[in-house]
């Protein structure tokens, strides 16, 4: 079985998370691991869990990268986990690197001690994510590349990452000609700049590609392509944009209907009151006027109820004194300034 060097310092919650991992590996595959990282930590994290020791080993690395570390002086650590699990590959010690650490140093590290395949100009990041299945046997993941290798690209780069994330899904997706789609814009050939057209000219005329045409940001969860191509900076974002989503859809779809009805209604509470406090800025009197709200206010109401109105101005009228007959008197249903009628 293959031997698969594993960066056991890298990552959010590492070395926990990730020689746990590797310690359920051990017992349920063939594969050997080869943890590299600081010994002792890695001991101490094994002595509490299960595994198997005939498919682990531990390559000692005093050293481990940030996350937030800037990758190019991040590299110049030679003895971080990080470049000494990329060189146990290099010299033929593991056939593969894993890491979950600084993507931007894992990156360099690579480039710097691995040859890139024959005619190929960019490394790309690839990655699988789920997707909808339009036809019978088609891979329940999508593979996307690049995501963030390679910021910007050439039309020719472009066309290599279509060639090797081909290979990719006919090797490990088991598909025999995967669709290949280009991320753009619109579906039209000219969409998306220089670009992307002479890219989409170019795969179009390639005949070992199976490609289906440009893709919207809504294909990218519907089966119509098994590789989608882009530069990395468009695929990364593509990338955070369906997970966050997928995020916010389990959390909905995993609360109660309680849960789910009192968000709601806060939701709800919020939305009202935001536009409530809105509706009023906007209806506030101008600095000019001295009484809001103005005085024909108050005469449509004493039109619209002059009972109501009637008694309030007989008990004014009392306790101040004066005729509540003469306040009987007054034109209620006036819209006009208030005007009481003399006494007879």
């Amino acid at each position: 079985m293959p031997t698969i060097a594993v960066d056991a310092m890298g990552g959010d919650h590492a070395p926990d998370a990730v020689v746990q991992g590797v310690a359920q590996v051990s017992l349920a595959t063939d594969i050997e691991c080869l943890l590299v990282g600081d010994e002792r930590r890695i001991q101490n994290v094994l002595e509490g869990v299960s595994y198997n020791p005939e498919h682990i080993a531990i390559l000692h690395a005093p050293e481990a990268i940030g996350m937030a570390e800037e990758p190019r002086e991040a590299v110049k650590r030679r003895d971080s986990s990080l470049l000494v699990g990329v060189r146990a590959v290099a010299e033929g010690r593991a056939e593969a690197f894993v890491s979950a650490g600084n993507t931007g140093a894992c990156v360099l590290a690579c480039a710097k001690h691995f040859r890139l395949l024959r005619g190929i100009r960019r490394a790309a990041l690839a990655s699988v994510y789920p997707r909808q299945r339009e036809q019978r046997g088609q891979d329940p993941l999508a593979l996307l590349l690049d995501v963030g290798a390679t910021v910007r690209c050439e039309a020719e780069e472009l066309v290599h990452f279509a060639l090797m994330g081909s290979a990719y899904a006919r090797r490990i997706s088991k598909v025999a000609s995967p669709a290949v789609g280009l991320l753009n814009m619109g579906s039209e050939e000219s969409k998306g700049g220089e670009v992307l057209v002479e890219a989409h000219r170019r795969l179009r005329q390639l005949p070992v590609v199976n490609f289906v045409g440009n893709l919207e940001g809504n294909d990218l969860v519907r089966g119509r392509a098994d590789v989608i191509v882009c530069e990395g900076l468009l695929g990364n974002v593509a990338l955070k944009l369906i997970e966050g989503v997928s995020e916010v859809l389990y959390d909905l779809t995993n609360r109660s209907p309680t849960t789910r009805s009192t968000a709601a209604r806060r939701s709800w509470a919020s939305s009202s009151s935001s536009s409530s406090a809105t509706g009023a800025r906007a209806r506030a009197p101008s600095a000019t006027r001295s009484r809001w709200p103005p005085r024909r206010c108050a005469t449509t109401c004493r039109a619209r109820s002059p009972t109501r109105w009637r008694r309030r101005d007989e008990t004014r009228a009392r306790s101040s004194g004066g005729d509540a007959a003469r306040v009987r008197r007054a034109a209620p249903l006036s819209l006009g300034p208030r005007q009481d009628l003399p006494a007879q």
